[in-house]
């Protein structure tokens, strides 16, 4: 993986069923498509990285413009994988890296086993095995155990910057987004860190998240079809991430033939964002060595 110059921006978009995908390419190097929000993920990863990775950001379903009401047959996970998939053909691309942060994760590695001949490397980044009422508990039982006096006061302190009611009052997109900066002391190695600048601009598609998280990531098994998958994985979880904490990890990791572990200890849910000189450092590494 060679240090090259970025070239300016290019933007476009895709069809992909009822919707239009936006996507914008950066950076100079390996090609990597980045799952999610273009606005998001082109604010977390730093300007070195595009130095060596050519990232294609892309919106998925949730983050593109909405066509309206649809079907919850728009968001299965199999036609969001598929857009991956598009967008790769699209662009003519040979092999790409997938990066995926948060749930994004999981589309990541579906992709990557759906589509291994065209999958160089697999990035999951504040990932948990699974989003189901279980983890949650055990977030919650994390977080009650391992938060100090200081944290939890900031916990109390960001509920007073907006309440349930007035959340509630508020559309449903930008009520999702306030409740997610609301909650920093559970996702952010500051508890008080105020992460709206990241989100400004961002339209979300409460009815693709509230299927996608609400029921397709608490069924998901990401072992499944790791029998037959090996493709280099990179796992980088925060040590301060109470809702993906690391030691959910433990039985998940030995079906993995290629998984490399990465923990950060002064990053919450976003290492990307949070250490991004030592994030950087870890991943360009890996890649190298597992190219």
């Amino acid at each position: 993986m060679s240090h090259s110059t970025p070239s300016p921006a290019r933007t476009g978009t895709i069809p992909a069923g009822a919707f239009n995908l936006p996507y914008v390419i950066e950076g100079a190097g390996d090609p990597a498509i980045v799952i999610g929000s273009i606005l998001v993920y082109q604010r977390e990863f730093s300007q070195n990285l595009r130095k060596h990775l050519q990232l294609v950001f892309m919106d998925h379903r949730g983050f593109a413009p909405s066509p309206g009401p649809v079907d919850t047959s728009e968001f299965e996970l199999d036609k969001l994988v598929d857009d991956v998939e598009r967008l790769r053909q699209h662009l003519g691309l040979g092999r790409i890296a997938v990066i995926g942060h948060s749930g994004h994760a999981f589309m990541a590695l579906e992709y990557a086993k759906k589509y291994p001949q065209y999958t160089s490397h697999v990035v999951m980044i504040g990932a948990n095995v699974k989003s189901d009422q279980t983890n949650s508990d055990l977030a919650k039982q994390n977080y009650q155990r391992l938060a100090d006096a200081d944290r939890l006061a900031a916990e109390r302190e960001n509920m007073l910057t907006i309440s349930d009611e007035q959340l509630d009052a508020l559309p449903a997109g930008e009520a999702f987004i306030r409740g997610y900066v609301r909650n920093a002391a559970r996702m952010w190695y500051d508890p008080r860190f105020d992460c709206m600048s990241l989100w400004e601009g961002v339209t979300v598609n409460v009815d693709m998240f509230d299927y996608v998280w609400g029921k397709l990531f608490e069924e998901i098994d990401i072992t499944r079809g790791l029998e037959q998958f090996d493709r280099p994985v990179f796992l980088a979880n925060g040590r301060y991430d109470f809702g993906a904490w690391p030691s959910t990890w433990e039985d998940a990791k030995r079906k993995f033939k290629n998984l490399t572990i990465r923990i950060f200890e002064k990053s919450g849910h976003t290492p990307q964002f949070e250490e991004p000189e030592l994030f950087d450092q870890e991943l360009i590494k890996w890649m190298q060595e597992t190219s």
